[in-house]
């Protein structure tokens, strides 16, 4: 566990939510509501979620999506493993899964199952579609991206591109958190329960429907990012010397004066052809090519000061690993000290918000798998010889 700080009350604490719950969706809406203070437990198989030992693209998704949480081994459809879960969910605030339609129905662990034995509970699904035509097939992050419209619009044309993240996945867990939240404040007016839907498909939709709306009002449809008309005339990656690249924005006519006399450019600035942001929009054939050979003169840390400066949009071309070292991040606390199941130490990132002026952090460290099984079950009543037959060997 990370070193204690001083620090407020969490919005939260007192809040116990059980997750049934693997791969990304649904573990990021129990960190969420980790993160702001529940008690967060996450049933796991005695064989342990296998999104521990995911390689490549998937050995971050545990250690990320998983701090805060108390980990509780059970064997679910061993009539002790089940007995257990349900002592376990009446004292629960919130339940969440991501599992297959009809998988927690099949195990008595649904909403229509569970909410008799606690009226008051919160069900938070994570599906791939809400109900619907579509309900049935099985979805992943990049199927939805795919007939959502966000790889078509994310790729050149003709070469759809799923976007470089789980946005998906982590944007559905985010929603299913707020309707969590919304649920909580329904429920204290109420005092019943209900349950909540999130889903990947719609996730996705909501992401594009900038584009959709686009269609609505100009009857065009939009075009994949790459090839857009881009509504500003400035708003590109430039080469520049010494094999660099940086990404430089001028959006607006107050910053196109500012630029020229930035560089130097009076004949710029005065040209009638150039007066406006539509007009520089017009002339992107001609003026681009003369940006970008008056900007290859310039380092990309040269251009960054000297926009730094000016005060205009600039951004470095950046991998994800080296936001490790970031001195923003590092500055204002974006970052915090985590210890992996395995011992690893490193730096994971926190929620982009502040409570109060203050960042929520990490209580615990991602858990070894059933860290917290015995401990769990003697609260719930269980004896030490019951404990020990349930618990497996330690991992």
């Amino acid at each position: 566990m990370s070193g204690d700080v001083a620090r407020r009350p969490l919005p939260y604490e007192g809040i116990r939510v059980v997750e049934f719950t693997h791969m990304v969706m649904g573990p990021t809406c129990g960190m969420v509501l980790a993160d702001l203070g529940a008690e967060v437990i996450k049933i796991e198989p005695p064989e342990g979620d296998r999104t521990r030992h995911l390689l490549g693209s998937g050995a971050g998704f545990f250690p990320l999506f998983n701090r805060n949480k108390k980990s509780m081994s059970l064997d679910l459809r061993s009539p002790e493993g089940k007995e257990a879960v349900l002592r376990l969910v009446a004292t629960a605030d919130i339940v969440s899964e991501n599992f297959k339609p009809g998988a927690m129905a099949k195990l008595g662990l649904d909403y229509a199952s569970l909410s008799k034995l606690n009226p008051r509970l919160i069900y938070v699904s994570h599906k791939g579609f809400l109900p619907g035509p579509y309900e049935h097939r099985t979805a992943l992050d990049e199927v939805v991206q795919m007939m959502g419209g966000l790889a078509y619009m994310t790729g050149r044309p003709g070469d759809p591109l799923r976007a470089g993240s789980s946005v998906n996945d982590i944007m559905g867990g985010m929603f299913g958190a707020i309707g969590a939240m919304a649920a909580l404040a329904e429920r204290e007016k109420t005092g019943r329960g209900q349950e909540i839907q999130s889903a990947l498909f719609e996730n996705n939709v909501f992401l594009v429907a900038q584009h959709m709306m686009q269609f609505a009002v100009t009857g065009q449809p939009a075009a994949p990012m790459p090839a857009r008309i881009s509504a500003w005339a400035i708003y590109d990656v430039f080469s520049v010397k010494d094999g660099g690249q940086i990404f430089l924005a001028v959006v607006s006519d107050t910053q196109w004066a500012i630029f020229c006399d930035a560089f130097g450019l009076p004949q710029w600035r005065g040209d009638a052809r150039l007066a406006t942001n539509n007009d520089r929009v017009k002339a992107r054939d001609w003026l681009l090519p003369k940006l970008r050979e008056l900007l290859a003169q310039f380092s990309a840390q040269e251009l960054a000061q000297r926009f730094e400066a000016a005060g205009l949009p600039f951004a470095p071309i950046t991998r994800p690993h080296d936001l490790l070292d970031d001195p923003h991040l590092k500055a204002t606390g974006g970052l915090a000290p985590v210890t992996l199941p395995g011992g690893q130490k490193t730096d994971t990132v926190l929620l982009p918000l502040t409570l109060g002026g203050q960042r929520p952090g990490v209580r615990l460290d991602p858990p070894k798998q059933g860290e917290h099984t015995a401990q769990l079950l003697r609260e719930l009543g269980y004896a030490d010889d019951d404990i020990a037959r349930m618990t497996p060997a330690a991992r």
